[in-house]
């Protein structure tokens, strides 16, 4: 692995001079990772993290938008890209990617907060803020106790610890947690409670839903989470209803919430693009990508009022599911915007599969009418590349008999059911979106900044390096008065 690493670092570097080259030939000057005397060190400091989310997942979103519309992240005035891999395979996760991004120390896949060997704890950037005096909060879309926020609060050996997990929230001493509930806390999708005990006994005021986080105040320390499903985490953007929270919301309350005047450190993880993009999920991916940015654009209303003394850093752990823009079947034709088409993401719509399979109600005529409604298949009117071929046609009765039948194969998250995966699928096709995978893949990830210090993330880089920077500029911060 040592011949691998080295390699690998040796190929980025080589990358990151090209480009610096080419930044350096345009304006003239090198960026330095030093900080001028007399320039401000942020005293907020926003990091989100989009899990799952490579450039393709970013530029999808995008496509969606109105004409001339572009995402909030995407407008940011420095950008990067970052290597991904972890310290025993090429391929991470996002314990071991998670980790990387809170600590600047690569560790092996499934570790938290540790090193490799699981012989040392690794101190995080919101632990360090903590120290420093400063409120810290963590928030995502997924359970709070899953890997990417539980690599900034918690050390265990694996992340399939979640009980662990989810009781070293309690004793983290940070302010606030938001999105999602505890896997941990829960069993066969039903809370357990234990941990809310737990949390309230260490100070936590713990509410659910809007009308009781609309109510927190600041000064107190709080565990907020809105409608959650049967693994702690919140429905996906595309099938939640007008009145659910999101993570937008959870952002929006913990700036509020964490604002003061010794500054804070706010994580956010838009946690289900990443199982969005494992279902090969085109539409739902780019849900989740823009409610992300939705969160991204929180933080941009706060900096706006705190410019000199604001940091706003966007990355993400990993690419998931290989993502192309572009297939074999359209070739150079390409049209997303169909994707719009689809009302409900996979795990919806494969919950009405399994019900029409229990009540054995539903014709091979009505399940191409559902295909209609849900994905806009079969319906030329709407746009005519969505017409079914008889192979499509085929294809979608195979689907329906092997769903009957009970056949398929298990998704890392949600159902494999087939006529879901084949829906969506033909839509994807159609729409010119191409998958590689079902899991992740080593591709470089997008990096975002904007406000003080942001210059230092242009280039070409390790994730460790992310941290690393964001950690340089939280040891600068002076909270001594």
């Amino acid at each position: 692995m040592r011949g691998f690493s080295h390699r690998l670092i040796s190929i980025v570097t080589c990358i990151g001079a090209v480009f610096c080259f080419v930044a350096c030939s345009t304006s003239g000057m090198v960026q330095s990772d030093r900080i001028p005397a007399q320039q401000v060190v942020p005293r907020y400091v926003f990091y989100f993290i989009g899990d799952g989310m490579g450039a393709a997942q970013v530029k999808l979103a995008e496509s969606l938008l109105e004409s001339g519309d572009s995402l909030e992240m995407t407008s940011f005035p420095a950008s990067g890209m970052a290597a991904t891999h972890a310290e025993n395979r090429y391929i991470t996760g996002s314990a071991a990617a998670g980790t990387a991004l809170a600590t600047g120390k690569k560790t092996t896949i499934g570790t938290i907060g540790k090193n490799g060997s699981h012989t040392a704890t690794l101190k995080t950037m919101a632990e360090m803020s903590r120290d420093r005096g400063m409120r810290v909060g963590i928030v995502s879309s997924a359970s709070i106790d899953h890997a990417t926020p539980a690599c900034f609060y918690a050390h265990v050996d694996s992340r399939k610890m979640y009980a662990e997990i989810a009781a070293q929230m309690a004793s983290s001493g940070f302010d606030y947690f938001g999105g999602g509930y505890a896997l941990g806390d829960l069993d066969n999708g039903r809370p357990l409670g234990r941990l809310v005990g737990t949390m309230k006994d260490s100070g936590y005021a713990v509410v659910q839903g809007w009308e009781a986080l609309g109510k927190a105040v600041t000064g107190r320390k709080y565990w907020a989470f809105g409608s959650y499903d049967g693994t702690g985490a919140l429905g996906y953007a595309i099938d939640r209803a007008p009145d659910g929270l999101t993570l937008a919301d959870f952002t929006r309350h913990g700036i509020r919430l964490l604002d003061n005047d010794r500054g804070f450190f706010l994580m956010v993880e838009g946690g289900k693009i990443d199982w969005a993009s494992h279902a090969n999920d085109a539409a739902t991916t780019a849900h989740e990508v823009l409610e992300f940015d939705e969160a991204v654009a929180e933080a941009v209303s706060f900096y706006r009022l705190h410019p000199d003394e604001t940091l706003i850093v966007v990355t993400a752990d990993h690419e998931c599911g290989g993502l192309a823009l572009g297939n074999r079947a359209t070739a150079y034709e390409s049209d997303f915007t169909i994707l719009s088409h689809q009302k409900l993401s996979f795990q919806a719509f494969a919950g009405k599969v399994k019900t029409w399979v229990e009540r054995k109600n539903v014709s091979f005529p009505m399940v191409l009418d559902s295909a209609k409604v849900y994905f806009g298949l079969g319906d030329s009117a709407l746009d005519a590349s969505l017409k079914l071929s008889p192979r499509e046609r085929t294809a979608i009765r195979d689907a329906w008999k092997a769903s009957r039948e009970g056949r398929g194969t298990a998704l890392a998250y949600g159902s494999g059911d087939p006529l879901t995966v084949t829906l969506i699928a033909i839509l994807n096709e159609k729409a010119g979106i191409g998958w590689t995978s079902s899991v992740h893949t080593a591709g470089l990830v997008p990096v975002f900044a904007i406000g003080q210090g942001a210059n230092r993330f242009n280039g070409v880089y390790d994730n460790t390096d992310i941290a690393k920077k964001l950690i340089d500029l939280i040891g600068r911060i002076d909270n001594s008065r």
